[in-house]
């Protein structure tokens, strides 16, 4: 394990009387990438100015390597920040523009063509170092507000919805650049995205945050493979769920209007018979039943079938009128009725009240 560089210690900030962050605990270690992950509002950006110096917490400390800089200046915490909206001087060249962080802090020109040589190098810009930005696309301007971020050799990156201006399939290709690049870099940083594939792309680990406070933090596969409530379920894009009630505890097993279904869950001991849950479905779940005979069997229409390049995206209306999403790699045609089985390990079970819980906190 790297050793920690950035401690966050119980945070809080309020505005106006209505919390932004609650008691935020969170450590980033050396050369580790961590996103905050969560809709707007949740508290993301403005944990990131605290970080940064920009704001003050209300409570709470920010420690690098266990030195208290909650009263340190931003200019002299060393902390690189990059915003979405790139802030890049437009009547300078890319080259003046990276090499504007070191000469500024008295570099000597000899220093300051090495590192923006070296700079470029890294974001894949070395090519484009005489252009002037107000002629580069989306994408290279993202490579040279990073690149000029980086320049003064920061101690911890900072990057704010760095490709929220871009299109989806420019933020698909340049998430994976990103993530090549800092690794090259090996900065430690802390990386804010509402986009779900995005944060999964770029992180190391990924803290997902809403209400102001830190309802999850592990690696992409944890988060994915195991959301930790049904709030972060719906959030990650899991939109097949089903009302059911727990009628066996061990193995688990509910009921549902489409049938009785067994779930493979780590913590069924928190459940007792009778108790309302609700069920998640993984869209990636289904299995081809011919033969309507096995476990967790289902039947629907198919009301649409869209083609997603690695497969197919269904759209199948269920009993009860409910709506499905699942994927598919075999092309099916609309109007089609498929029986089909879900094992129980892709099955998420979570208490029902936890939906009363969400819809408290958000008024």
């Amino acid at each position: 394990m790297k050793e920690t560089c950035l401690s966050i210690r119980a945070v809080s900030k309020d505005y106006e009387g209505v919390p932004l962050l609650r008691k935020i605990d969170l450590d980033l270690h050396e050369q580790e990438t961590l996103c905050l992950l969560g809709p707007s509002g949740s508290g993301k950006s403005t944990l990131l100015r605290i970080i940064a110096g920009l704001e003050r917490a209300d409570e709470g400390n920010i420690l690098w390597y266990g030195m208290d800089i909650s009263d340190v200046a931003v200019e002299k915490r060393n902390f690189g920040l990059m915003f979405q909206d790139y802030a890049l001087f437009p009547h300078m060249n890319v080259a003046e523009n990276v090499a504007f962080g070191p000469r500024m802090r008295g570099w000597k020109a000899e220093a300051v063509q090495e590192r923006v040589e070296q700079t470029l190098r890294i974001v894949r810009m070395e090519k484009f170092r005489d252009r002037q930005v107000v002629d580069l696309s989306g994408g290279e301007k993202q490579r040279v507000a990073l690149a000029r971020t980086v320049a003064p050799n920061p101690d911890l990156l900072m990057l704010d919805e760095p490709l929220g201006a871009l299109d989806k399939a420019l933020r698909d290709e340049l998430g994976q650049v990103l993530h090549e690049i800092l690794r090259e870099l090996k900065i430690p940083t802390v990386y804010v995205t509402h986009d779900q594939e995005e944060a999964f792309t770029v992180g190391d680990r990924v803290a997902v945050l809403n209400f102001g406070k830190i309802l999850q933090l592990g690696t992409p596969e944890e988060i994915y493979s195991s959301p930790a409530s049904l709030w972060v379920a719906g959030f990650l894009g899991f939109s097949n769920q089903v009302p059911a009630r727990v009628i066996q505890r061990n193995p688990l097993q509910v009921s549902t209007s489409m049938g009785n279904f067994f779930v493979e869950h780590d913590s069924r001991e928190r459940f007792a018979e009778r108790d309302d849950v609700i069920l998640v479905i993984r869209p990636e779940a289904i299995r081809s039943a011919p033969k309507m005979n096995g476990q967790n069997l289902l039947s629907g229409l198919i009301r649409d079938s869209q083609f997603r390049g690695d497969g197919y995206r269904l759209t199948l209306q269920m009993e009860n009128d409910l709506i499905f999403h699942f994927h598919d790699t075999m092309r099916r045609d609309r109007g089609d009725r498929i029986s089909f089985e879900i094992p129980p390990s892709a099955i998420l079970c979570y208490p029902a009240h936890e939906t009363e819980d969400h819809d408290r906190k958000a008024q």
